[in-house]
């Protein structure tokens, strides 16, 4: 698999992602493996200090799926949130999985079901709870 970029997380929605890995079951544990992998290598820093250009937990983000071409607008979200947000895109869904921490202009090339790879593009990130000053959302 091709490096990943860089990625930075908030260091609240490190602890809240953590909790998610370790109770996970069933068909969510391959996604909390690579997230666990994601947590492992992305610099965690406090809420304050994240980026405006950085897909943190509850953020709205236009990205492309690259692989085929197809242009999408979700708000990441903790799985107990999917029915409350009309946009929503799980965290603990394998491309969710693969959008925290990446960065506007960002490429990754993510792994999902049936050994295949999909190859996502951050092109913006239209709401952003950090760059609206509520760090603890």
């Amino acid at each position: 698999m091709e490096q990943r970029p860089p990625i930075i997380i908030n260091r609240l929605d490190a602890e809240r992602l953590q909790r998610l890995i370790d109770s996970a079951t069933g068909k969510e544990l391959a996604v909390a493996e690579l997230l666990e992998e994601e947590l492992m290598r992305g610099e965690v820093i406090d809420p304050e200090l994240i980026p405006d250009n950085v897909v943190s937990m509850n953020s709205q983000i236009r990205f492309t799926e690259l692989t085929r071409g197809r242009q999408m607008i979700r708000t990441l979200v903790y799985p107990h949130a999917l029915d409350s947000v009309e946009d929503a895109i799980s965290v603990m869904a394998p491309i969710g999985a693969g959008l925290i921490g990446l960065k506007v202009g960002d490429v990754i090339h993510w792994p999902i079901p049936n050994n295949a790879t999909v190859q996502l593009r951050v092109d913006a990130i239209l709401w952003q709870p950090e760059r609206e000053k509520q760090f603890h959302r």
